[in-house]
């Protein structure tokens, strides 16, 4: 997936805790807290990580992401399917804040950095960005969606014959080139709101980037887009660690725990049901071999 370009500084915020008295999973009485909006469940402190920052999840991702982290900056951020799932991990490993930490997509899936514990930024897991970064097991399938301004006739057949505009870095701009194979020039967008907008004012036709990224945009108040199609792409997101990190392993386990005990799920239905507005397995697959 997503997107970004020049770099820029990071800006670092620490969620707000509220800390209450609960039952945790196991039935035992633990400190049951609150990160931002979140809700967290499991056993407080059960994995054991060496984070970045004491007492802290340091997480980098790529604002804005509706839906994945409800918030245009670090300070703001509060809610959304990453963060909360950030929220989890931190509790379930004895931490008592999320940090975020906000860098454009290419900076993120570099592999440069490691001033981050794990990045959670819709990041779909391939083979060219698995020789720079490390990856947990994937956690969401992803496809990619085709947007188009509404009343457009822009559908599998003619879609190469348009003005396309993808996410620059993403796993949609390598789609395009390789699958659709573009008679016309295609415009990489360093953000997701700026390349929407190029579409609604006809800079660009049509934009094919991650389908649970474009579902949030038709739900929008005054928004002239429509989701007309998917393709598929059988991968999944994963979130990515700093090269040769030491929690690999334990943040893995904990990964796998949410997927296995069903929050992950819980999330997705709270955060990104309401982000999408519409059931993404209902969304028409279509193919880039059509308009070939």
């Amino acid at each position: 997936m997503r997107a970004a370009a020049a770099i820029v500084s990071l800006a670092v915020s620490g969620a707000l805790i509220v800390a209450t008295s609960a039952c945790d999973q196991g039935g035992s009485e633990a400190s049951q807290a609150r990160y931002g909006d979140c809700e967290v469940s499991g056993h407080h402190g059960e994995f054991d990580l060496s984070p970045e920052t004491a007492g802290a999840l340091t997480v980098k991702t790529t604002l804005p992401a509706p839906g994945w982290w409800n918030g245009d900056t670090p300070e703001s951020v509060k809610s959304g399917y990453e963060y909360c799932m950030a929220a989890n991990i931190a509790y379930r490993s004895g931490l008592d804040r999320v940090q975020v930490k906000n860098a454009p997509f290419p900076e993120v899936v570099s592999g440069r950095t490691k001033d981050f514990d794990l990045a959670l930024a819709q990041i779909t897991i391939t083979p060219e960005r698995s020789k720079v970064a490390e990856f947990s097991p994937p956690y969401l399938s992803s496809t990619l969606g085709l947007l188009i301004r509404d009343g457009e006739k822009i559908n599998q057949d003619n879609v190469r014959d348009v003005r396309i505009g993808v996410a620059e870095g993403t796993t949609g701009e390598e789609f395009v080139k390789d699958r659709i194979k573009p008679t016309k020039p295609v415009t990489a967008y360093a953000n997701d709101p700026e390349m929407i907008t190029a579409l609604e004012e006809g800079r660009i036709d049509a934009v094919i980037h991650d389908t649970t990224i474009l579902l949030a945009y038709p739900q929008k108040p005054g928004s002239r887009v429509t989701l007309v199609g998917q393709y598929r792409t059988d991968q999944g997101y994963g979130a990515l660690y700093p090269t040769g990190s030491p929690n690999r392993d334990e943040l893995d386990r904990v990964i796998k725990q949410l997927i296995d005990d069903g929050t992950l799920a819980k999330l997705s239905a709270v955060y990104l049901g309401a982000a999408f507005g519409q059931d993404p397995a209902k969304i028409p697959y279509i193919t880039a071999d059509a308009g070939s």
